[in-house]
C-alpha cells in the first residue's frame, strides 16, 4: 500500500502585518495551494475515488481558513490578482502579454471557485471530501506548539481543545494527527492514547528508517507512521526533487511592476535576469516524466520492502501542503496525476487510516526523541540561536497556568451554586491568557529564527503575546477584574481565534501525573 500524507499549516497571520510576512502569505498559500489541491481532490473524489489520502489541517490554519477577516481578504486578494495580471496583458512585450492572459484565467478560475465555494470558510468544503470518504482528516493540537517542550498541563489541553475544534468544523473526530514538527518525546504516546488519538506521523530516521510498517509506540496502542524518506526525497530533495527541474516556474523570479512569475527555472546557477520565460509545454512534458518516475519508484520501493519484511509493505511518503502549487506551481497537476497513474500501475493507494486497518502494523518499537527539522533531533526548536525563546515559553505558559490556576480557585473564581453545587462560570479572561499563550508559544518563531527566515518577525510576534500574557495576568493578579475584562477583549479583538476555549477543561497536575 502507497499512502500520501499532506500537511497543511501556517501560524495566525491575521490582524499581523499584511507584506512582506503577514496575511499575504496566508493568501499567496490559499490561492496557489488550498484552493487548487482541494479542487484536485473533488475532481478525483466525484470519479468515485476513495482514501486519496491523508490530509492533514492544523486548527490555526483551520481558523483562518473560516475567519470572516480573512475569506474577506482573501476575495480582495484574488481580485487584485486579476487586476494586475490585467495589467500585465496590457504590456508590448509578447511574452509579458502571454503571462497577463494565462495569470487573468487563472484568477478568474479561482474566484469562480472561491465564491462559488469557499465563502463560507473551509471547513464545508473539506467536509465534503470527508464525507465521501476520499481523504482521512488529521487534527494537532491548537496553535502548532513543539510538545516536547511542552509542559504536560498545556500539553494535554492544547492536544484536546485541538481534537474538538477539528470535530467541531469537520463533523468528526480525527483517528490520527499530525504532531507539530514530528516531535516527540518518550511518554507522548500515553498522552496521546488519553485523548483518543490512534495514530501519528514521525520521520523515517525515528523508526531507524524501518517505515515499511506503522509500529505501535512503546506498549501503546498508537501507532507511529514513520515517512519514507527514499520516496519523499524525489520530490522534496532540494538538490535534485522535481521542483528544481528547469521546466518548472521559478518560485523566485518576480516581474515587478506586476509582482507576477515571469519565468522558468532554466537552470540552478542562472540568476533571475537571465531566466528564460515560463513555457506551460515544457512544464507538461517535465510533469509527464516526474509522475511516471515517482510511480516507478514507488513500485521499486514497495517491491524491495516487501522482499526484505517478508510481508506487503507500506510507503508513506508525506510533505507540506504549501509544496504543491505556492512552492511548486505544478504540484497540483503532478498530484491529480499521480493519484491517477498509482492505481493504474497496480498499486494499492490509500489512507494512513486504511493502512492501519488493512493490517499495516508492526512490532512495538522503542520510539526515542526526534522531530523531522535538521538534525532529525530538537536543536530546531531548542537550540542555542533559540535559547531565549525557549525561556520565553517556559515563562509565558508558567505564568498563564498560575493565574488561570488561581482565578479558578473556588475562594476567588468565578461560580455560582445550582441545588448545592458550585458551578464554574466560563471566564472571557482566563480564556484569553490561554490562547495567547499558546499563540506565543507556537513552534513557528523558533523555526523560523533558526531558519533565518523572517527572524524579526517571529520574535516580534512571540514577545507580542507574550506581553498580552503578562498584562492580563498582572490585571488579575492585582485584582483589577475590570481592567482585565477589558484587555482580554482587546486583545480577543486580533486574537480571537478558537472559541471554543474554555480555560475550565484546562487539566489539573493530578490528570496529567496519570497519564505522563
Amino acid at each position: 500500500m502507497f499512502s500520501l500524507v499532506l500537511h497543511s499549516h501556517l501560524p495566525w497571520l491575521a490582524n499581523h502585518g499584511r507584506w512582506p510576512v503577514g496575511e499575504e502569505w496566508l493568501y499567496q498559500s490559499w490561492a496557489a495551494s488550498y484552493l487548487p489541491v482541494a479542487r484536485v481532490l473533488r475532481t478525483l473524489s466525484a470519479e468515485g475515488r476513495t482514501g486519496l489520502l491523508s490530509l492533514g489541517i492544523t486548527p490555526v490554519l483551520a481558523a483562518q481558513l473560516d475567519d470572516p477577516h480573512c475569506l474577506a481578504g482573501m476575495h480582495h486578494w484574488l481580485g487584485n490578482w486579476q487586476l494586475r495580471a490585467h495589467e500585465a496583458a496590457l504590456g508590448t512585450e509578447p511574452t509579458q502579454r502571454d503571462l497577463g492572459a494565462r495569470e487573468h484565467r487563472a484568477a478568474a478560475e479561482a474566484i469562480a471557485d472561491f465564491e462559488q465555494r469557499w465563502r463560507h470558510g473551509a471547513s464545508p468544503v473539506f467536509r465534503e471530501l470527508i464525507d465521501a470518504n476520499a481523504i482521512e482528516m488529521l487534527g494537532g493540537p491548537l496553535a502548532h506548539p513543539f510538545q516536547p517542550l511542552l509542559d504536560p498541563r498545556m500539553r494535554a489541553f492544547s492536544l484536546a481543545e485541538g481534537l474538538a475544534d477539528a470535530q467541531h468544523r469537520w463533523g468528526r473526530l480525527p483517528a490520527g494527527i499530525w504532531a507539530p514538527e514530528c516531535g516527540y518525546s518518550p511518554g507522548m504516546e500515553t498522552g496521546y492514547a488519553a485523548a483518543g488519538v490512534g495514530h501519528f506521523m514521525v520521520d523515517g530516521p525515528a523508526l531507524r528508517g524501518d517505515t515499511s510498517l506503522g509500529r505501535p509506540v512503546r506498549d501503546s496502542d498508537v501507532v507511529a507512521f514513520g515517512r519514507d524518506l527514499q520516496v519523499s526525497y524525489r520530490v522534496w530533495s532540494p538538490k535534485s526533487g522535481y521542483p528544481g527541474h528547469g521546466s518548472y516556474r521559478d518560485f523566485h523570479t518576480y516581474d515587478h511592476r506586476t509582482g507576477l512569475k515571469p519565468s522558468r527555472v532554466t537552470g540552478r546557477k542562472v540568476a533571475g535576469p537571465d531566466k528564460a520565460p515560463y513555457d506551460p509545454e515544457l512544464a507538461s512534458a517535465a510533469i509527464a516524466r516526474h509522475v511516471e518516475d515517482f510511480v516507478a519508484t514507488v513500485r521499486k520501493r514497495l517491491r524491495s520492502e516487501s522482499e526484505r519484511i517478508g510481508r506487503p509493505a507500506l510507503v508513506v511518503a508525506a510533505f507540506d501542503t504549501e509544496l504543491f502549487g505556492h512552492w511548486w506551481h505544478e504540484g497540483p497537476q503532478w498530484l491529480e496525476q499521480v493519484l491517477r497513474a498509482l492505481p493504474e500501475a497496480g498499486i494499492t493507494v490509500g489512507t494512513l487510516a486504511d493502512a492501519r486497518h488493512a493490517g499495516y502494523v508492526g512490532e512495538p518499537f522503542e520510539l526515542g526523541a526526534s522531530s523531522w527539522g535538521s538534525g532529525k533531533d530538537w536543536r530546531v526548536w531548542a537550540g542555542d540561536q533559540v535559547n531565549d525563546l525557549v525561556e520565553l515559553n517556559d515563562e509565558v505558559v508558567r505564568l498563564a497556568l498560575d493565574t488561570v490556576d488561581k482565578a479558578r480557585d473556588p475562594q476567588g473564581g468565578m461560580e455560582l451554586r445550582h441545588r448545592g453545587r458550585r458551578v464554574e462560570l466560563r471566564d472571557p479572561v482566563n480564556d484569553q491568557i490561554l490562547r495567547e499563550a499558546l499563540l506565543a508559544i507556537s513552534s513557528d518563531w523558533a523555526f523560523m529564527v533558526s531558519k533565518d527566515s523572517a527572524a524579526g518577525y517571529a520574535r516580534d510576534r512571540a514577545h507580542l503575546h507574550a506581553h498580552a500574557v503578562r498584562e492580563i495576568c498582572a490585571a488579575t493578579a492585582s485584582g483589577h477584574r475590570e481592567r482585565a475584562l477589558r484587555l482580554a477583549q482587546g486583545w480577543a479583538i486580533a486574537d480571537g481565534l478558537f472559541p471554543q476555549l474554555d480555560a475550565r477543561r484546562l487539566p489539573d497536575d493530578d490528570a496529567c501525573r496519570e497519564t505522563a
